[in-house]
């Protein structure tokens, strides 16, 4: 869904990556989704998915990167989280 697209941006390696998250429509049991395809500086990265306590792409991408991106779709989701709170 379109809705759900949303923008991320972060440092790594003196290189700014900026882009956008399109978050799949399945859901885990915690109600998150299960994977993102994440598109970086105009190419898309991969598809990044949360497993065994650990981020992990669909393509051969540098380790710290993957991490990054990963932190910050985690750092949307408790934004996310906190405004839902602070609205009740």
């Amino acid at each position: 869904m379109a809705d759900n697209i949303f923008d991320i941006s972060f440092d790594y390696e003196d290189i700014s990556y900026s882009g956008w998250v399109n978050p799949s429509d399945d859901l885990n049991d915690s109600g998150k989704p299960v994977s993102f395809h994440v598109v970086l500086n105009g190419v898309s990265f991969g598809y990044l998915f949360y497993h065994d306590a650990g981020w992990h792409v669909n393509e051969r991408r540098p380790r710290g990167l993957v991490e990054c991106a990963g932190t910050a779709i985690e750092q949307y989701y408790n934004r996310l989280e906190s405004e839902r709170v602070s609205e009740q």
